[in-house]
């Protein structure tokens, strides 16, 4: 390959990447479209939401269990003990980057706390509470 080849090559495939880098906004963006017309995202519900007991689970009542009330220090899973990095984004750069991270973790979490699949719009209530740290 010439050197103008490895280049162009280069460029395409750092072009990629960052079109397909995702951000919290991004997500809130797509769930509040899901949601349907009129629907604003609310740090106050996201908040509400991450601390209420659903009752599904008696080990894991509410998404603070684990993830602690506070959303900028790490956790611990209920269960299993392992150390849960921060939810919010300002704490842990990771949080709500890619749409194959984002959408297990919340089908995994929202199954076995809330009882079911969460709303597109509590999803994008949630992500404005992340990104806010914590604050509604």
């Amino acid at each position: 390959m010439t050197a103008k080849k490895v280049t162009l090559a280069l460029l395409l495939l750092t072009g990629s990447a960052q079109a397909l880098a995702e951000t919290p906004q991004d997500f809130v963006a797509k769930y509040t479209a899901e949601a349907g017309a009129g629907f604003k995202p609310s740090a106050a519900r996201g908040k509400s939401f991450f601390t209420k007991e659903f009752g599904a689970n008696k080990d894991m009542p509410s998404c603070s269990t684990c993830h602690t009330k506070d959303i900028n220090t790490k956790g611990k899973h209920a269960i299993t003990g392992k150390v849960i990095e921060p939810l919010s984004p300002a704490a842990n750069a990771e949080r709500f980057t890619t749409a194959k991270k984002v959408e297990k973790w919340f089908k995994r979490n929202c199954n076995e706390v809330v009882g079911r699949e969460c709303t597109p719009a509590e999803k994008a209530d949630f992500i404005q509470f992340a990104i806010e740290g914590g604050k509604a």
